[in-house]
């Protein structure tokens, strides 16, 4: 009876001596084996380079909201999140201390059944006002528990403003009722296109609006981040690379006023985080 005993106690001690780590929860703690890679994406991103960056004073998030609509014969469904992956890269790299999380492409476009504005035209996802405030709540509230002391709410169309606002007055209360040290901020600054139009008249470019939901500026931008996304290709073969009058051609052009535009709103939006945090 001893010696069975003293066998079974021998079997449990090596199998816990000689258990495998367990792939689904790893030590938090364990140390990162190779170099970070350089980038402000955290779906793009290991989650030991981001607990790392986090330590390293990247305590800054950017939760930016994009869509999935209709944009006219020439620019994808996407537009919005394919402009958000420009200017959140360089909002967070001209800040410093900022990463971006993975930019939210489900917001309002419109009632689902019987459909209306965007939903009427195929491709176009939307969700309740309520899913979407949702949404954005369990995503803020996970990055909190994870680090992050500022969470910044952007939206890159008029739809998603009034939801963004909702979240953050709202989670604004409740973390200071619980004494949360995270604080997130709205920053509509970030959604200025009235004010872009009006700079790029300054600028000298001048459009004839020809009744897209598409400009030179939102096709320049996202030019710069994948020139399928504007399907250049084809509208070159089809003798039709323009846009509300302006010509697209040559590309090159179009890709430095793209990169001009992305700048220009990135500054003037670090700015006003800069603001909204004081």
């Amino acid at each position: 009876m001893m010696r069975t005993s003293a066998l079974f106690l021998f079997i449990v001690f090596a199998t816990g001596l000689f258990q495998q780590p367990d792939p689904v929860n790893p030590d938090p703690e364990s140390p990162r084996p190779i170099a970070a890679e350089d980038t402000v994406f955290l779906e793009a991103m290991t989650w030991m380079e981001i607990r790392d960056a986090i330590r390293q004073g990247k305590d800054t998030v950017l939760v930016a909201t994009g869509g999935v609509e209709q944009n006219g014969p020439y620019l994808v469904t996407g537009k919005h999140n394919y402009v958000l992956r420009g200017t959140t890269e360089a909002i967070a790299r001209q800040m410093g201390n900022a990463l971006v999380a993975p930019i939210v492409p489900f917001v309002p476009e419109g009632n689902i059944d019987p459909p209306t504005e965007h939903m009427k035209y195929p491709g176009t996802i939307s969700v309740t006002e309520q899913t979407y405030q949702s949404l954005l709540t369990d995503i803020c509230q996970s990055l909190r528990i994870h680090g992050f002391q500022r969470i910044v709410l952007l939206g890159d169309s008029g739809g998603n403003q009034t939801g963004l606002k909702v979240v953050s007055d709202k989670l604004t209360r409740q973390w200071k009722e619980r004494n949360v040290a995270t604080q997130i901020r709205y920053v509509p600054e970030y959604y200025d296109y009235a004010v872009l139009g009006d700079w790029l008249e300054e600028q000298g470019l001048h459009q004839e609006p020809e009744g897209y939901h598409d400009d030179f500026a939102m096709t320049a931008m996202m030019l710069t981040v994948d020139p399928l996304s504007v399907r250049m290709k084809q509208r070159i073969a089809a003798g039709n690379f323009r846009i509300n009058g302006v010509e697209l051609a040559p590309v090159e052009q179009t890709l430095q006023w793209g990169r001009r535009i992305v700048d220009y709103r990135a500054r003037k939006t670090v700015k006003a985080i800069a603001t909204a945090f004081e």
